[in-house]
């Protein structure tokens, strides 16, 4: 089996991206609504974009400068211990995620252009995507900058579930399949779908050791 090495240190940034968001895969969409000045709502998609933690529960996403290297509007409107809503996508918003990710003039409220319906937040607010089956309430802790990445830390307080997805609200039970997301895969225009899963059970240390004394 043979392997090429490709060093990021000595390539630019387009060909940096296009060998990560190909490799990196999938990738959850972070499909964020924030409020603009005035209490203008915009809504945009951004699929660097992960869970660190449980506790606290920790997200963190990247939304990238514009081409002229000034903030996009997520950015700004989150500031320093900004609100925000991470919305997850199905399969049946998929279409309508990807318009929202149009260069809209600034201040025009994607949601608004695209017939989106949106409901406030219990926590926050911010409000979220009335048809996203899952929708989490954060607030900013931390931003950091390494270069011109710009990581946005935020601490989820709270999240809502399309009721059909939960099985036992008493024991936190989720039926995953049944929320139908969706992930990237590759830079442009990929998707997945994320029903196709399957499990493999954790194995103890004594469990390996008995597997590998049956194989001798």
């Amino acid at each position: 089996m043979t392997h090429t090495h490709f060093d990021l240190t000595a390539l630019p940034p387009p060909a940096r991206y296009k060998l990560l968001t190909a490799t990196v895969v999938p990738r959850p969409i972070a499909w964020v609504s924030t409020l603009g000045p005035g209490g203008a709502v915009n809504l945009a998609p951004y699929s660097f974009f992960g869970l660190m933690g449980s506790d606290p529960p920790v997200v963190a996403f990247a939304p990238g400068d514009r081409p002229d290297g000034t903030p996009k509007d997520t950015a700004l409107n989150i500031g320093a211990g900004g609100e925000f809503t991470v919305n997850l996508v199905s399969a049946e918003l998929a279409e309508a995620m990807n318009l929202s990710a149009t260069d809209f003039p600034h201040g025009m409220e994607e949601a608004r252009a695209l017939g989106l319906a949106l409901t406030p937040g219990v926590k926050v607010g911010v409000p979220r995507v009335q048809d996203a089956p899952a929708a989490l309430e954060c607030r900013e802790v931390q931003t950091v900058r390494i270069g011109r990445t710009r990581i946005i830390l935020g601490e989820v307080l709270g999240v809502t579930l399309r009721s059909d997805a939960v099985l036992d609200a008493g024991r936190h039970y989720v039926d995953t399949a049944r929320l139908d997301l969706i992930g990237r895969m590759g830079g442009r225009g990929g998707y997945t779908r994320t029903r196709d899963g399957f499990e493999l059970a954790r194995v103890s240390y004594e469990e390996w050791q008995r597997e590998q004394e049956g194989k001798s």
